[in-house]
């Protein structure tokens, strides 16, 4: 709260990318921590019903915010001073191109991850059924690194919530 009105969520997500970046990698590349800082960057323009309902339109939205969120970082940082390398290099992390094969794109993934399991996946499970929860959390799984579950297991859960990812991983 600032002045009695909550922060807006696009900044308290930052704050909690920038937070997990320094527990789950305290030298993280200064490229990565920009990139986890502006993984949301001003999201709330384009909302989700924005784009058609189901899968494909998820997929599209999600594909399109990437490439926004570097454009708007890549212009934030052009402004207070960096150079190109660098700015590309903040492009290619919002992208998540490399996811994978390339160790900081995976980094800010395992980050994305772990800030969802924490901060957002209970919420996010009242409104869903258990079967879809299952593979979500088997698909974020996929997607993370053995350190990343090593974390994400640590996290501090409700009970539902726990139980059910351990069933999602039970049945993977």
């Amino acid at each position: 709260m600032v002045n009695g009105q909550p922060l807006p969520s696009g900044l308290v997500y930052g704050q909690r990318m920038s937070t997990r970046l320094v527990v789950f990698a305290p030298d993280a590349p200064e490229t990565v921590k920009l990139a986890a800082r502006a993984q949301h960057i001003r999201r709330w323009e384009v909302p989700r019903d924005t784009y058609p309902e189901g899968r494909a339109g998820y997929l599209k939205w999600r594909t399109d915010l990437y490439k926004r969120h570097g454009d708007i970082a890549g212009a934030i940082l052009k402004d207070v001073g960096y150079d190109d390398t660098t700015i590309e290099r903040v492009k290619t992390l919002l992208r998540k191109r490399g996811l994978k094969t390339d160790p900081d794109v995976q980094l800010l993934e395992d980050v994305i991850c772990l800030v969802f399991l924490q901060h957002y996946f209970h919420d996010f499970a009242k409104q869903h059924p258990e079967e879809k929860l299952i593979t979500i959390v088997q698909k974020t799984w996929k997607k993370m690194t053995e350190k990343g579950h090593e974390a994400a297991l640590k996290l501090d859960y409700a009970p539902e919530d726990l139980s059910l990812i351990q069933k999602a991983l039970k049945a993977s």
